[in-house]
């Protein structure tokens, strides 16, 4: 055999063996995070029910139905609903959800139906025995109790839930090179100054144009609408093969920063069978109206508002007829 043929299988081969071994690494990197991130629900505690003054009596509803949510079937392709909470989070502080967001996942009707509970809706916390605003459950009882919470207001089981530290998202964003967007107006806040049209901004800037809303003329909506703007260019960069360099970096920021009760078995299922067959991302908004209530300003979702979204997403998990 010719010296360079020689040479050239060496080096197809190490080729090989270095992307085999990079694939097993990785695989072993994502498993040991995945385990590091799992964090299961804790038993379902049963509480006595508030009846909210400004609400007409609703009939009642039992704990088994407020929380029937747990892993589905994924070898079955089966719909599910996930509560995503970005966590604002710090050293020696509970913190409070400053954002929950609402996916039902169906890779039947190739779609996810996304939405922002408003962090200042007022509703019953469940397992505290309060009528308060739904971003305060985070602070009173963790993950359980927001997750409680959002299953009574809305009715509908959650399957998974994915928390996030908002501080520590900042790191990732800068992993992968920040985020792209157009901004709709010009506002300044937290020492910036974002200009209308283009912006690219590092993940300290990312977040604070994500958190803004006193100046913005839709206040907790436009604030919501720019929230799901920068998760989507975020994981629009992590999809890019150029950002693999940086692999190791965000699984350790992921690990540190990210909890869910979501498996390392159901991710893989996740990625080989649902990511390619979604393909739509709808919306929806809760329509209610801002009341100050002794002086305190919470968001009023009434009852038939409520089951509206209730009932979009009933349909949204039914599995479309073939």
């Amino acid at each position: 055999m010719k010296r360079w043929v020689k040479v050239t299988v060496l080096a197809v081969s190490l080729s090989i063996f270095i992307i085999v071994g990079y694939g097993i690494y990785l695989y072993t990197s994502v498993k040991s995070t995945a385990k590091a991130i799992y964090e299961p629900r804790e038993p379902i505690k049963v509480v006595a029910t508030t009846q909210d003054p400004l609400e007409p009596t609703k009939p009642e509803v039992s704990s088994t139905e407020l929380n029937s949510g747990g892993p589905v079937q994924m070898d079955e392709r089966d719909p599910f609903t996930v509560l995503v909470m970005g966590v604002d989070q710090r050293e020696n502080d509970v913190g409070r959800s400053d954002s929950m967001i609402m996916l039902s996942v169906n890779p039947s009707k190739e779609s996810i139906l996304m939405f922002n509970i408003p962090r200042d809706t007022r509703t019953e916390i469940i397992g505290h025995g309060t009528i308060d605003k739904i971003n305060h459950a985070y602070a009173f009882g963790g993950v359980n109790m927001s997750i409680q919470t959002v299953e009574n207001l809305l009715k509908v089981p959650i399957n998974y839930y994915i928390k996030v530290n908002m501080e520590g998202f900042s790191q990732i964003i800068d992993l992968l090179g920040g985020v792209e967007l157009e901004n709709p107006f010009s506002f300044q806040f937290e020492g910036y100054d974002f200009k209308e049209g283009h912006l690219k901004l590092d993940g300290t800037a990312a977040l604070a144009y994500s958190r803004m809303r006193y100046d913005d003329p839709r206040g907790d909506f436009g604030r919501n609408a720019r929230q799901r703007e920068v998760l989507k260019q975020t994981l629009k960069n992590a999809l890019q093969v150029s950002n693999i360099v940086h692999v190791q970096s965000m699984l350790t920021e992921v690990g540190n920063n990210v909890k869910t009760d979501i498996t390392f078995k159901e991710m893989k299922k996740f990625i080989t069978d649902y990511r390619t067959d979604l393909n739509t991302i709808e919306t929806l908004e809760f329509n209610g109206q801002g009341k100050r209530i002794n002086g305190v300003y919470y968001y009023i979702i009434d009852n038939a508002e409520k089951e509206r979204v209730h009932n979009l997403i009933e349909e949204q998990l039914q599995k479309a007829k073939k």
